[in-house]
C-alpha cells in the first residue's frame, strides 16, 4: 500500500493494516532527515525501527545516542512492545467467537466451532470434507452470533481452485440467508 493510500485511509476513518511505513515518524517529531537516514541504513517500517537495538542506530551517521533514544521511544509508542498479564490474555481470550461448521458433533468436538483470532489447518485424504467445510465456515461466519455465527465477513484463500460459489448457495439457503448478500460478503 502506498503512502498516499494509507494517508486516505486515515483521513476516511479507516483502519491502516499491516506495517507502517518509517514516514509515519516524521507525524510524532523524527525529522525527515532522520528518517531519509533510517531508510538508508534498511529500516523502512516503523516495527524495524521499533526492534532495532540502540547500539545499531547510533551505528548510522548522524543519529546521536539521545535521538536514537528519542527514535526507538517514538516508534515504540507507536508499535507497542512488551509483555502481557495473563489477565490480559485472558480478557482478550473471552472475547473471541467460536464459529459453528454447521455440524453439532463436530463443533462439540473443537470446543464449541472454529476459534476466531487464530489459525486453523485441517488436513486429510481426498475427498473427505475439508474443502466443504471450508464452503460452510465462508456463510457461518457471517451468521449472527446467537446462530453460532461471528457477524463477520470472508476471505477465502483458494490454493488449489476447489472454490465454487454454487456451495455457498446451498449452505446460505440451509441458514435462510440471502444468497446474493452472502456471496457479496
Amino acid at each position: 500500500m502506498s503512502q498516499e493510500e494509507e494517508q486516505r485511509l486515515e483521513d476516511e476513518g479507516g483502519e491502516s493494516f499491516g506495517p507502517l511505513l518509517v514516514a509515519k515518524l516524521q507525524e510524532v517529531g523524527i525529522t525527515p532527515q532522520d528518517v531519509k537516514k533510517l531508510q538508508d541504513a534498511g529500516l523502512h517500517t516503523v516495527e524495524a525501527v521499533a526492534y532495532t537495538p540502540k547500539k545499531v542506530l547510533c551505528a548510522i551517521k548522524g543519529i546521536s545516542e539521545a535521538k536514537a533514544d528519542k527514535i526507538i521511544a517514538e516508534a515504540q509508542k507507536i508499535v507497542p512492545l512488551g509483555f502481557q498479564s495473563a489477565t490480559e490474555i485472558h480478557l482478550r481470550r473471552s472475547e473471541l467467537v467460536c464459529i459453528t461448521t454447521g455440524s453439532k458433533q463436530l463443533d462439540t468436538l473443537l470446543g464449541g466451532g472454529i476459534e476466531t483470532g487464530s489459525i486453523t489447518e485441517l488436513f486429510g485424504e481426498f475427498r473427505t470434507g475439508k474443502s466443504q467445510i471450508c464452503h460452510t465456515l465462508a456463510v457461518t461466519c457471517q451468521l449472527p452470533t446467537s446462530m453460532g455465527g461471528g457477524e463477520g465477513k470472508c476471505l477465502y484463500i483458494d490454493t488449489e481452485g476447489t472454490f465454487r460459489p454454487v456451495r455457498l448457495l446451498a449452505v446460505a439457503e440451509r441458514y435462510g440467508l440471502n444468497g446474493e448478500e452472502v456471496l457479496d460478503n
